[in-house]
């Protein structure tokens, strides 16, 4: 068994003090996404773990994209009928988390999901490539298939029946908003020290700002 014990590293890059942030943590956030992206070292800012509580009772974390944020909350589009949909479905209380390691930086956002309006749905549907809307109608996602051949024949077969223009979203496919609950931003800081500032939402809708021991 490799021991691990020794992997450390120093963090070292930025802070993070309450005399700096917005009383919103949409708007931190913003801040820390686009900065990120300008840092230029991650390939996918927007990807982030979407932690479910399943039909079996288990948690269950899984990487999906980001697709848009504002104050409303936090957007991402998948098959209704997958795992993680029906998850969401029977308890929408969901974790979503961003791990940018260039930047010494994670968000952790504790919300409530509900499906996007049809519209918002349809339209993102309809700017996806081609091949990303076939592949949505042939993959009963989630569901045993018996081999790889099976979703390579049925997309040559959609391929060869539906125009281009007539690809239509699917009913059990579309978007969930996140609204957040709370909200948890780390900043990694030297001794293992690290700055953690959590936003709480109040029944006023104004948010509770903490710091947190590391």
């Amino acid at each position: 068994m490799k021991d691990l014990g020794n992997y450390r590293k120093s963090y070292e890059k930025s802070e993070l003090v309450e005399t700096a942030i917005p009383e919103d943590p949409i708007n931190l956030f913003h801040r820390w996404f686009y900065e990120t992206e300008e840092f230029g070292a991650i390939e996918e800012v927007n990807a982030m773990t979407v932690a479910t509580i399943g039909l079996d009772g288990f948690p269950k974390s899984r990487v999906v994209l980001l697709k848009k944020f504002n104050e409303e909350g936090f957007i991402f589009y998948t098959n209704y009928n997958s795992e993680k949909g029906k998850a969401i479905a029977q308890n929408p209380n969901i974790c979503l988390s961003f791990f940018w390691p260039t930047m010494e930086r994670q968000v952790i956002i504790k919300g409530t999901a509900e499906k996007t309006p049809e519209g918002i749905s349809d339209g993102y549907f309809d700017s996806r490539p081609t091949g990303s809307k076939l592949g949505a109608i042939v993959s009963p996602q989630s569901e045993i298939i018996p081999s790889r051949n099976f979703l390579e024949d049925n997309l040559k077969r959609l391929e060869a029946t539906i125009p281009e223009n007539e690809i239509i979203r699917p009913h059990n496919w579309g978007g969930f908003l996140v609204r957040p609950k709370e909200v948890e931003f780390w900043q990694g800081r030297p001794n293992r020290l690290h700055d953690r500032i959590r936003y709480q939402l109040q029944t006023d809708y104004t948010w509770k700002i903490d710091r947190l021991a590391p």
